[in-house]
């Protein structure tokens, strides 16, 4: 790989619903910039993009993988993500590292659940989207009806920089160097480009005049500025027009890729911040070579073998391999031994890597999604914001199939999470279970399918309880005062304290509003530790307890026998009796229901779900002439729905779910709640 500078590197996350054939087109761009012999292919598990085990037996992409390759004297960095609505979560994993998005949508299929998903999070993340109508052939009479389904949903601005030839065997250009005089399938390249330069010129109100009152023709070079402008503010989202198995339009996307997208400079900057929580500060990242190296690392990978591969992006100064970097706040050095380009399944050695540029390192276990490796302590507590993904609702009690195994799961759990920030690990207290938890049953199939052919451990898997959550409705007070004294020094500590209720979504939030000294300031922290852990079960079905905002108000010490112990236990015990007189409720997950289903079969699917307790928001008719149901449900009444699905539609109809918020359970269903635990209990 050669060496470039910065304003010549480009970097694109493909993201899309499955189907939409985000990894042929990888394999194509990969073969019109020569990077590859012969394109793969994914039926005969020979592409680049999922070249695991599991991706080959499944057919589908499973994790990001990392391409690059050269073209027109540029860099070109290629993230492709997977499809499947259960890994979404995996898909967003690359946004923070990437200035572009290419959005690859099915010719065939229009936009599908994931797709709107993913342009929803690119935009709030301020990065730029090319849409990619891929699969044209055998579709032409449906891409002017895409043309206006996009418009009609990502807004007017969804504009064609190219056009499909009239046979369908091309495309024509209609912006960087318009070939007016082509016959097009629709519409024309020279009213496509008259759209895109007024849309540009809105940027730039000089050269909006030049060309009003001039007349003069603007060439693509004068309106780089304004167009950079243009898709940064998503003022713009251009729209190409592909064939990635028949290699049509390829050659004009990858020239769209190099002339049009963004290089790092060019994009919205990231904005870091210095500290956390309240202290937080915005700061500015120079991007410059000669400046601090600071990186951030968004993707881990972690081999029986090869060990921890952290996949991160390059912000600022050079990173050179044989350098030493601080992570985060630590004071230990950890050396850069292999600096390292991914290509799929292969990994090169490089000897350095300029601000832009997205690499990798091995072998350094403190690494971690979100770690920030730095040269200087002057960065010591930079780090991106946190990045938000999809809440895991559904989950799997897991237990070792072999008696001394619970560490060794613990483990490999702990792995699959670093890998996957969108599974998650909790205890249920109320059953008694460790429970994995994801985005879907095919999301908890496949990471236990990695636990065991992979990191060779069985596990039994059982269904879990219903992620249920414990809240309050008022406010209350409590005062407890917790006293021991056994011989010797004693334990003593009085705290009063109120729980009141916050709004779905805040989590908890302690304060202090203690004067006078009544509870010293080092077991203030005692105190919130206590309440902390009675957040942990709960009180009423032993649930977390969530969205509640607790007050210390007063309490009283003693100079003896006050210690930590008594502070955490009083903190506890005051949270209780406040939160039973703070009239607790039960909360369930409800989940966002979107279904697709033929027309005659609409009947039967609302009907179900008015007897699930679910509530259907509306109803589309697609072009295909089949319907999308979308619908809220609690995840307690759609534990089965595939199969009740599949045999209401013989087996046709389709459906992915997503979290949506937390409800508070009707009264009859919290009593049945209680009933049931009650029962378990005796």
């Amino acid at each position: 790989m050669a060496e470039y500078q910065t304003a010549r590197i480009r970097n694109f996350a493909l993201l899309g619903h499955t189907g939409a054939g985000k990894s042929s087109l990888l394999e194509a761009l990969l073969f019109g910039a020569k990077a590859i012999s012969q394109p793969g292919r994914v039926d005969k598990g020979t592409n680049h993009a999922d070249f695991t085990a599991q991706e080959k037996a499944h057919q589908h992409s499973l994790e990001p993988s990392f391409l690059n390759f050269d073209f027109d004297a540029h860099h070109i960095n290629l993230i492709d993500t997977p499809g499947l609505p259960d890994f979404f979560g995996r898909a967003l994993l690359p946004l923070p590292a990437v200035e572009s998005v290419l959005l690859v949508v099915n010719a065939a299929t229009g936009i599908e659940p994931v797709t709107a998903r993913a342009f929803e999070a690119a935009r709030a993340q301020g990065k730029v989207v090319c849409v990619c109508i891929n699969h044209i052939d055998g579709h032409l009479d449906k891409l002017p009806g895409l043309i206006e389904e996009l418009q009609t949903t990502f807004g007017p601005r969804c504009l064609p920089v190219n056009l499909p030839s009239a046979d369908g065997n091309d495309v024509v250009d209609c912006y960087l160097h318009c070939e007016e005089n082509r016959p097009t399938l629709f519409s024309s390249a020279a009213s496509a480009r008259d759209e895109l330069v007024d849309t540009v010129l809105e940027e730039d109100e000089e050269l909006m005049t030049l060309y009003l009152e001039q007349g003069e023709m603007l060439s693509a070079e004068q309106l780089h500025e304004p167009l950079e402008t243009a898709l940064r503010m998503g003022h713009l989202v251009p729209v190409c027009f592909t064939s990635a198995e028949q290699a049509v339009g390829i050659a004009s996307l990858l020239e769209i890729m190099v002339k049009l997208m963004p290089n790092p400079l060019e994009a919205n900057a990231p904005q870091f911040m210095k500290g956390f929580g309240d202290d937080a500060v915005p700061v500015d990242v120079t991007q410059k070579a000669d400046d601090h190296v600071l990186a951030q690392v968004f993707r881990v990978g972690i081999d029986p073998y090869f060990g921890r591969v952290a996949v991160l992006r390059l912000y600022q100064g050079t990173m050179q391999s044989g350098m030493r970097l601080f992570i985060g706040a630590d004071r230990k050095q950890v050396k850069v031994a292999h600096l390292l380009k991914l290509q799929g399944a292969e990994t090169s050695e490089v000897g350095s890597a300029v601000p832009g540029d997205i690499c990798a390192l091995c072998k350094i276990d403190e690494l971690e999604v979100g770690s920030v490796l730095h040269d200087s302590h002057d960065e010591d507590e930079f780090h991106l914001p946190e990045l938000k993904l999809p809440q895991p609702i559904f989950g799997l009690a897991v237990s070792p199939k072999r008696r001394g195994d619970e560490q060794k799961i613990a483990e490999v759990l702990a792995k699959l999470i670093a890998e996957d920030p969108s599974l998650a690990v909790s205890q249920n207290e109320a059953e008694g279970q460790t429970v994995l938890s994801g985005l879907g049953d095919l999301h908890l199939q496949i990471a236990l399918e990695k636990a065991q052919s992979v990191f060779k451990v069985d596990m039994d898997t059982c269904k879990p309880a219903v992620a249920y959550r414990e809240t309050v409705c008022k406010a209350a007070t409590a005062r407890y005062r917790h006293k021991k004294q056994s011989g010797g020094a004693g334990q003593f500590g009085e705290v009063e304290l109120t729980v009141e209720p916050l709004p779905r979504g805040r989590g908890f939030e302690f304060v202090s509003k203690v004067v006078g000294g009544s509870v010293p300031t080092q077991f203030i922290p005692a105190v919130e530790k206590g309440v902390r852990e009675a957040l942990k079960v709960g009180r009423l079905g032993g649930y977390p307890v969530e969205d509640v905002r607790v007050t210390l108000l007063d309490g009283k010490h003693h100079s003896v026998d006050s210690k930590e112990i008594a502070f955490v236990m009083a903190g506890k015990k005051a949270f209780f009796d406040a939160f039973l007189q703070a009239n607790p409720v039960i909360l369930e997950p409800m989940v966002a229901m979107d279904i697709l289903v033929s027309a005659e079969d609409v009947g039967d699917i609302t009907g179900d779900l008015s007897s699930s307790r679910a509530m259907v928001c509306g109803t589309e008719a697609r072009r295909d002439g089949k319907v999308r149901v979308k619908a809220e449900a609690p995840l307690a009444t759609v534990d089965n729905y595939a199969t009740r699905l599949k045999s209401m539609t013989s087996g046709e109809g389709e459906f992915t779910l997503s979290f949506a918020r937390y409800e508070i359970v009707p009264p009859a269903v919290q009593q049945s709640l209680l009933r049931t635990i009650e029962e378990k209990e005796d």
